[in-house]
C-alpha cells in the first residue's frame, strides 16, 4: 500500500491534471509570499500605533495583503475542485477501460463488489484529498520557507529555533500517520467486503427469498456494518489523538520563539517592529503543517481508494506497440499453437494446438469447468494465453487491434445481457449506424418478430435493466439479433440454447441454423441438437481439447 503523501503515478496516468497541479504549486508560493507581506504590513502598523501615529501605507499594505489572500484562498479551491473532478472521471474511465481488457471472468465474484464501491464512494473519497489536503500540503513546504527566510534578516536566534522545531511536527505526524494508515486500510477492505457481500445479496435476492434465506443476509449485512462501523471509529479515535498531539507540538515550538523574543524586548535587546515581526510570523510557519496533518486523517479513506484505483486500473494488460497496424485481410484462419491458460488456482486450458478454417463450423462439448468458455475468451481478447498464441491469419492476436478484431466477430453468450434502453437500441449495440432495413432484417432472422409485435411501442418500447420484461429465450433472440445485424464472418455463441423450454429452444435453434450458415463458427453446446449441420466435434475436458469422429448427417440427433 501506498503511504506517499502524492501518488506520483497520478501524473503520468491523468496528464489533464498536469496543469491543475502546477497551478496549484504556484498558488501555493503566490499564497507564502503574502504571508509575509501581510506580516509586515501589520508589524509596521502596530509598531507606529504605539508611538501614536497612523501609517497609512502599511494600512494600504496590509487591506490589499488580506484582500489578494482572500483571491488566492478562493483560487486554490477552484482549482483543487477542478482537479478532484478531473482524476475521478480519468480513473472511472480507466476502471472501466481495465474491466472492458480483461473481460467478464476478471470481474466475477467479489471483485465486482470491490469495483463498484471503488468506483462509487471510494473515488469520491479524493474530494477531500483534493480540496483539503493537497493544497494545505503545498503550504506546508512554501510557507515555512518564506517564514524562515524573512526572520532569519530580522533575527536570526529566532530563525534558528523554529528551524530546530519545525521538523518535529511531520516527525510526530508520520508515527501517528502509520498507524491512522493502518487503521483505514482495515476499514476500506471492511468496507469493500460489505459492498461485494451486499452487491451479492441483491442480486441473489429473489433465490435467498424462495429458499427462505433473506432475513438470515439481512442479519450477515448488520454483522458486517458494525465491524466496518468499529473500524471507523477506530480510524477517527486515531485521527483526533493525533491532532491533539499536533496542537501541542505547535503551541510549544510557538512558545520556545515567544519567551525568548519577549526577554528580549523588556531588555532593550529587540525593536518593538522586529519583535512583532517574528511573533507574527511564527505561528504562521507552524499552521500549515498542522492543518495538513490534520487533514490527512480526513482525506486518507481517499488516498487508499486512489491506491487501488491506480492499482487495479493499471493491471490491464498493455497493449503492444504498433499492433494497430497488422490485421487480417478478409476471412482467416485461426489457429491456437500449444496454448496454456492457467489462473491463480487452475489451469483451464493445456497444451491446446488447434486449427480453425474459414467457413468451418465446429462444436464444443464437456462437462461445465472444462475450459470451454475459455476457448472462446482467447478469441474475444478477454483472455490472454499463458503460453503459446493465438493467430489469425498468421498474426499473433496480442498484435492486432482488439476493437478492429471484435468487429469481425459476433458474440451470442450463455446470458445475453440488456440495458436499460429501447429494444432497438439493444440490438443496434455493436452496429450502431445500421439502417432501418437492415434492422428489421435481423429481427425477422432472430425470429423476434412476433415478440416485437407483443409489445407496446414494437422496437420503441424501454426495457428494463437486465432486459427486465422479456423471457429468457426472447433475451437469447435479442442477443441472435444483434449477431445477424453485425453479420460478421466469425460466430461464437455459448450454450445459447442453455434454461430454455423446448418451445424456445426449437425457435433459437431454427435461427442458430441460420446464422452460423457460410461463416466461421465456434459453438459451445451441451444439448445433442446444437450438435447438427457442424463439421467437427471437440471435446474438451481437464483443460485437454480432443477432436470426436464426426456423427454421419443421417445419425445425427
Amino acid at each position: 500500500m501506498n503511504r506517499r503523501p502524492f501518488d506520483p503515478r497520478l501524473l503520468r496516468r491523468v496528464p489533464a491534471a498536469r496543469r491543475d497541479l502546477a497551478l496549484l504549486a504556484l498558488l501555493g508560493v503566490l499564497a507564502a509570499g503574502l504571508v509575509v507581506a501581510q506580516a509586515t504590513a501589520l508589524a509596521v502598523l502596530l509598531a507606529t500605533a504605539f508611538t501614536g501615529q497612523l501609517d497609512r501605507a502599511a494600512l494600504v499594505g496590509l487591506l490589499a495583503t488580506v484582500a489578494a489572500r482572500s483571491l488566492v484562498v478562493w483560487a486554490q479551491g477552484a482549482v483543487s475542485a477542478r482537479v478532484a473532478a478531473t482524476v475521478k472521471a480519468a480513473l472511472r474511465a480507466d476502471l472501466l477501460g481495465a474491466v472492458a481488457q480483461h473481460g467478464p471472468g476478471w470481474v466475477a465474484g467479489q471483485r465486482a463488489g470491490q469495483l463498484a464501491t471503488l468506483a462509487g464512494r471510494g473515488l469520491d473519497a479524493l474530494d477531500a484529498y483534493f480540496t483539503g489536503y493537497l493544497p494545505q500540503l503545498v503550504l506546508s513546504v512554501t510557507v515555512p520557507v518564506a517564514v524562515l527566510g524573512r526572520v532569519l534578516f530580522a533575527d536570526w536566534s529566532s530563525a534558528l529555533i523554529i528551524a530546530l522545531t519545525l521538523p518535529l511536527i511531520p516527525i510526530f505526524g508520520a508515527l501517528l500517520g502509520w498507524q491512522a494508515q493502518a487503521a483505514t486500510e482495515r476499514q476500506w477492505r471492511r468496507l469493500s467486503l460489505l459492498g461485494g457481500h451486499f452487491l451479492d445479496m441483491v442480486a441473489g435476492l429473489p433465490t435467498l427469498r424462495a429458499f427462505g434465506r433473506a432475513r438470515a443476509q439481512t442479519d450477515a449485512v448488520r454483522r458486517m456494518a458494525d465491524g466496518h462501523r468499529i473500524a471507523t471509529m477506530k480510524t477517527l479515535r486515531i485521527a483526533f489523538l493525533s491532532a491533539l498531539v499536533l496542537e501541542l507540538v505547535a503551541t510549544l515550538s510557538v512558545a520556545l520563539v515567544a519567551v525568548p523574543v519577549g526577554i528580549r524586548l523588556l531588555g532593550g535587546g529587540l525593536a518593538l517592529q522586529t519583535a512583532l515581526l517574528v511573533l507574527l510570523l511564527t505561528p504562521e510557519a507552524y499552521l500549515p503543517l498542522r492543518a495538513a496533518g490534520s487533514r490527512f486523517h480526513a482525506s486518507m479513506e481517499g488516498l487508499t481508494a486512489l491506491d487501488e484505483a491506480l492499482t487495479l486500473s493499471g493491471s490491464a494488460p498493455p497493449a503492444p506497440a504498433g499492433r494497430a497496424s497488422a490485421q487480417p485481410d478478409g476471412p482467416a484462419e485461426i489457429r491456437f499453437e500449444s496454448v496454456t491458460v492457467a489462473y491463480e488456482r487452475t489451469t483451464a486450458l493445456r497444451d491446446v494446438t488447434l486449427t480453425i478454417r474459414p467457413g468451418e463450423r465446429i462444436a464444443i462439448i464437456g462437462p461445465s469447468g472444462a475450459g470451454k468458455s475459455t476457448l472462446l475468451n482467447l478469441l474475444l481478447g478477454f483472455v490472454r494465453p499463458t503460453d503459446g498464441r493465438v493467430t489469425v491469419g498468421g498474426i499473433d492476436l496480442t498484435e492486432i487491434d482488439l476493437d478492429s478484431w471484435r468487429r469481425q466477430v459476433a458474440w451470442v453468450p450463455q446470458r445475453a445481457h440488456l440495458f436499460a434502453a429501447s429494444l432497438a437500441d439493444n440490438i443496434r449495440l455493436g452496429t450502431t449506424d445500421a439502417t432501418p432495413a437492415a434492422l428489421s432484417a435481423a429481427v425477422h432472422a432472430a425470429a423476434l418478430d412476433e415478440v416485437v409485435a407483443t409489445l407496446p411501442d414494437g422496437l420503441d418500447t424501454l426495457l428494463g435493466e437486465r432486459g427486465y420484461g422479456l423471457s429468457s429465450g426472447q433475451r437469447q433472440r435479442v442477443a441472435l439479433a444483434r449477431a445477424f445485424l453485425r453479420d460478421a464472418p466469425v460466430v461464437l455463441l455459448d450454450e445459447p440454447t442453455a434454461r430454455l423450454d423446448a418451445a424456445a429452444e426449437a425457435v433459437v435453434l431454427s435461427a442458430t441454423r441460420s446464422l452460423v450458415a457460410s461463416r466461421t463458427a465456434l459453438l459451445v453446446a451441451h444439448r445433442p441438437a446444437l450438435l447438427t449441420d457442424v463439421d467437427r466435434i471437440l471435446r474438451v475436458e481437464d483443460g485437454r481439447v480432443t477432436e470426436l469422429t464426426p456423427v454421419p448427417a443421417g445419425e445425427r440427433p
